[in-house]
Formats: structure tokens, sequence, C-alpha cells
């Protein structure tokens, strides 16, 4: 199992309101320069917020959510820093309630 630590708000919040593109672009290009592989992710609304252990989280969370999912939790506690008004925290997975860490509940259409 693996420990996964997340940066949570609105889509609003992250996508438009926030430079967060650029935040994201320049971590890229960082790790890509180090050659250091890619350890966080962008997903909207995020699957594991369905878990019943993070009920709490979501109800929080002004829907529709999005988060950025990391194994590295310096880049996370980080994140929370620059952005303040974020939910974090984290989980294990894969389990029974979160078989896949960076799965999505958005409906393609």
């Amino acid at each position: 199992m693996t420990t996964y630590y997340y940066v949570a708000a609105s889509q609003r919040f992250l996508l438009e309101e926030e430079p967060f593109d650029e935040v994201l672009q320049e971590r890229y290009r960082r790790y890509q320069s180090e050659e250091r592989e890619v350890d966080f992710w962008l997903i909207k609304q995020p699957a594991f917020l369905e878990a019943p252990e993070l009920a709490e989280v979501k109800a929080k969370c002004p829907q529709p959510s999005a988060a950025v999912v990391s194994t590295d939790k310096t880049f996370v506690t980080w994140l929370k820093l620059r952005l303040e008004y974020v939910a974090i925290g984290q989980f294990e997975a894969p389990t029974e309630t979160i078989p896949d860490p960076l799965a999505s509940s958005e409906a393609v259409t």
C-alpha cells in the first residue's frame, strides 16, 4: 500500500481563481530537469473523496471539487501554504474503499 497526500478545493478555486496551472507546470519542468519521476496528479472530482472515511472532507469541500494528489508530503504541505483555502490530508491506497487513488468520479461526456 502507498500513502497519498492531497490538497482538495473547489475546481473553480484551483483552476480559475489561482494561477495554479503555472505552479504545476513549473513543478513539472523542475522534475524533468532533475530527471525525477512525476509524483503528483491533478484530479477533477476525485473519487477518493467518496470513501466513507473521507466523508467529512468531502462535505466541507465545495463542489465540483478538484485535488492534487502526491506521494510527496513536502510538496502537498508547500501547496497548502501557497494556496491557503484548501483541505489537506492523506489516505492509503489501494484499499477496499479506495481501489484507485487517482480515479475521478466525473462523468465523461
